[in-house]
């Protein structure tokens, strides 16, 4: 019998958290809530924590109240994988909808990380696992104490082993526990992975954290109650960059048409949100693409502006960041929903 944690996240969990009130994009400050404990030790990505003005570290500050669209940008050369991190603030053009943004806030500092570790646990990778838990456990190495990470198992049930901790030892165990058996719902995975990193909240300017899932999967969604449209649509509202790694089977070379489902999905939620997808063909290739995502993530920038677009019409709004060095190309997320006008 399967070895589970306690807290168990089936199917229809996620179906009782379709109806939850999504947050909208722009960034407002938070407040904790008032349940009489204290706050919560997790932390956010780059978005305007609930204080008074402190300095960030680039020495702006963001002002609370104002709807600030934040980016997290990676630029690399053009066909390879090398990053290039000295880049200024005048090196980067911002425009929504084809109009430039003036950038009021940058700065390269590689900030705080909080992730969710995705690992299909289905029965196809029974095989494969041992191999892929140690590729994610040499992730989970390289982060730093600063860093929060949960780890998530996903076959026919999403069950989280551990909840997000700053411990690599403790992120360790939980990924040894995994075991392989039963179908895929990689969906409510991901959808109950960005609603667990939406509840965490800076409370100062030092504790402003990036957010990603990295996500391993090897096949199509087989089980999931959620239809893919709606994880999509969350993913596009939230911070949080999708790193997915669809391993192909040895077998089929990723020609099946399942295959070609799932490779079209990772496409979908790592173009979206900023991230990439990865297809490797053999598991050997994990510790690899683990590697190249823990490079990509301590090579960020971080860009905020102000849209000069005064509607509040919750459209969506399509972002495009250029550098002006030749052979280098900036990655971010495509775009946010717009601020709504308060019910």
């Amino acid at each position: 019998m399967r070895q589970r944690h306690p807290t168990r996240l089936a199917g229809a969990v996620g179906i009782a958290l379709a109806g939850a009130v999504l947050l909208v994009w722009p960034i407002r400050a938070q407040q904790p809530a008032a349940t009489g404990q204290p706050p919560a030790t997790t932390q956010t990505p780059p978005n305007a924590p609930p204080v008074a003005n402190p300095a960030p570290p680039s020495g702006q500050t963001f002002r609370t109240g104002v709807d600030l669209v934040s980016l997290n940008v990676t630029v690399s050369e053009s066909g390879a994988p090398r990053y290039a991190t000295d880049l200024e603030q005048t090196n980067f053009q911002v425009y929504e909808d084809g109009v430039k943004q003036d950038v009021t806030y940058f700065t390269r500092a590689n900030l705080p990380i909080a992730l969710a570790l995705l690992i299909d646990t289905s029965a196809s990778m029974e095989t494969r696992l041992q191999t892929a838990q140690d590729a994610a456990i040499g992730f989970a190495r390289r982060l730093r104490p600063q860093d929060l990470a949960e780890v998530v198992d996903f076959d026919s049930r999403v069950v989280i082993l551990q909840p997000f901790t700053g411990n690599a030892s403790e992120l360790e165990q939980a990924i040894r526990r995994t075991s392989a058996g039963g179908s895929t719902s990689m969906y409510n995975a991901v959808y109950i992975a960005l609603k667990d990193l939406k509840k965490i909240v800076a409370a100062s300017v030092d504790e402003i954290r990036r957010q990603a899932i990295v996500l391993l999967s090897d096949g199509e969604d087989t089980s999931s109650l959620l239809p893919f449209e709606e994880v999509l649509d969350l993913a596009k509202r939230s911070e949080t960059a999708i790193y997915a790694i669809g391993l192909r089977s040895a077998d089929s070379g990723g020609s099946n048409r399942g295959f070609k489902e799932a490779e079209f999905v990772l496409k979908q939620l790592a173009q979206e949100t900023g991230g990439r997808a990865f297809f490797p063909s053999q598991v050997t290739e994990l510790s690899g693409i683990y590697g190249q995502i823990s490079d990509e993530l301590s090579s960020q920038y971080t860009i905020g502006y102000t849209s000069r677009n005064p509607k509040r019409d919750g459209a969506w709004r399509r972002i495009v960041v250029r550098v002006d060095r030749p052979n280098l190309v900036a990655r971010t997320k495509q775009g946010y929903f717009g601020p709504t006008l308060p019910r």
